[in-house]
């Protein structure tokens, strides 16, 4: 059984641990307030640019052969984009999007289908090459703090390599901020863009009035060479929206699980606490009986 100075010890060790939860709690929820923020700040952005795209598509008699708007006549390699995050103690927010990347792949595998792996966070980066896959595009060091460069380099390469072939499909895997306690994992499809989904896809929450749909939009210059350009920031958008929505995520998740684990600090430091009473009140007893036993042995 353990000593009262070994109990003593373990209840410093704790309480040092739960300093250091609670101020990566603090760091954790003030960096969250900024996430949300530039979320926000978005918005109205994507969906001007998503509205812009959809009137240009709806004006045009004829939908363009762009490359990035083309299914290809085979889809025999898919390129899977993971977002993960630089860091860990976050609960489960890593395992989670590497667990549905890798149930993914096992389908496409079972279907006869290759894998191009693209991942940003260097905790994604890390389990994919731990598990042997070769990660074709590796994004490191910005996910506390995503800016528009970091998307359009992710985007880059994603459409070039939808354009050269070397993928027929791109997929992605990232949390979707909901609040600082619930984030849900989305799959979504990213290359090719369909037509429908320029169309019909709305931003949150937005709202047209239907003058809007009647109004006459005259582009300068024509439409088709406005949506050659409009098509590549559609994407740097959707892929730097992901970025927010997972740093958004990762700030509450290790908001969370630094609270829960401040709070189980606590309850170890209670227990053992009693423990190191009951110890102590053992070792009493254990004098006094020793005294007893030693006045009866000398009377």
């Amino acid at each position: 059984m353990a000593t009262q100075k070994e109990i003593k010890g373990r209840i410093g060790s704790v309480r040092n641990i739960q300093k250091i939860t609670r101020a990566m709690e603090m760091v954790a929820a003030a960096r969250l307030r900024r996430a949300e923020q530039r979320i926000e700040n978005l918005r109205p952005y994507a969906r001007a640019i998503r509205r812009l795209t959809r009137r240009v598509v709806e004006n045009m008699e004829t939908i363009p052969n762009l490359p990035l708007l083309e299914e290809h006549e085979s889809d025999n390699t898919y390129g899977i984009l993971i977002v993960t995050g630089d860091r860990g103690l976050a609960g489960a927010f890593n395992s989670q999007i590497i667990r549905a990347a890798n149930a993914r792949y096992r389908e496409l595998r079972s279907e006869g289908k290759e894998v191009v792996w693209y991942a940003s966070g260097r905790r994604g980066v890390s389990s994919l090459e731990f598990r042997g896959m070769e990660v074709v595009g590796a994004y490191q060091g910005h996910t506390d703090r995503p800016t528009f460069s970091d998307a359009r380099e992710i985007s880059d390469d994603l459409a070039a390599a939808y354009v050269d072939g070397k993928v027929d499909r791109v997929e992605t895997f990232h949390n979707h901020y909901i609040s600082p306690l619930s984030q849900e994992v989305r799959h979504e499809t990213l290359l090719p863009l369909q037509q429908m989904a320029v169309l019909v896809e709305e931003a949150e929450g937005e709202e047209e009035e239907e003058e809007e749909h009647r109004a006459l939009w005259i582009f300068e210059p024509e439409a088709e060479e406005i949506l050659q350009r409009l098509i590549p920031d559609y994407i740097e958008i959707s892929i730097y929206r992901r970025l927010l929505e997972s740093t958004a995520s990762e700030h509450g998740a290790r908001m969370t699980a630094m609270r829960n684990a401040s709070e189980n600090a606590t309850d170890l430091i209670e227990d053992l606490t009693l423990d190191m009473n009951r110890q102590r009140q053992a070792e009493i007893t254990q004098e006094i009986m020793e005294v007893v036993a030693g006045a009866e042995g000398l009377s």
